[in-house]
């Protein structure tokens, strides 16, 4: 099922499905509508669920489930309690029914812990020594200084004469 990546529409509801929904729905990107409804499907729902960005709309009302249902995201904005309605083994948000462990902090840290400012610390530090290795050496070498320059101002003087052309052919026309 994870390799369907395309798949905007998955509607298996009243089939009978049993066992778990697979780890792998969170490699349907493209997913924006998810129906389970109406199954003998059993287990938690997996975390993987909660990065599905284009995910819409949600219907996984009368299976097995049980858990906690997953922080994140998108299942965040998808706040109705039906879309759960009758798993009786869940709990937590949207549902009325408080989670008797205390994973909910934990839970919703580990996923948003690779969506901040360090998600890019590795990409703003290359950036910042890449561009200190290339203005250092023209800071210091003064010969590569000079020919950076030059460099600059031919390509500035040849971009300013393609313009100018092409503007005089588009007035002549």
């Amino acid at each position: 099922m994870g390799a369907l990546v395309g798949l905007r529409n998955l509607n298996v509801s009243r089939n009978k499905l049993s066992g778990d929904i697979p780890i792998s729905i969170g490699n349907l990107r493209s997913l924006e509508s998810l129906d389970f409804s109406n199954n003998e499907l059993s287990g938690s729902i997996p975390l993987s669920l909660s990065t599905l960005t284009f995910l819409s709309h949600l219907n996984l009302s009368y299976n097995n489930f049980s858990g906690r249902i997953p922080l994140g995201h998108q299942l965040q904005t998808l706040n109705d309690p039906s879309i759960y309605e009758g798993n009786n083994g869940l709990c937590g948000f949207p549902l009325p029914i408080e989670c008797s462990d205390n994973k909910t902090t934990s839970q919703s840290f580990a996923l948003e812990k690779g969506n901040g400012p360090e998600k890019y610390a590795g990409a703003i530090i290359g950036f910042a020594v890449g561009a200190w290795t290339v203005y250092g050496a023209l800071l210091l070498n003064k010969a590569w200084r000079v020919a950076y320059f030059v460099f600059v101002d031919n390509m500035y003087d040849r971009l300013y004469v393609i313009v100018i052309l092409n503007w005089a052919r588009i007035m002549q026309k």
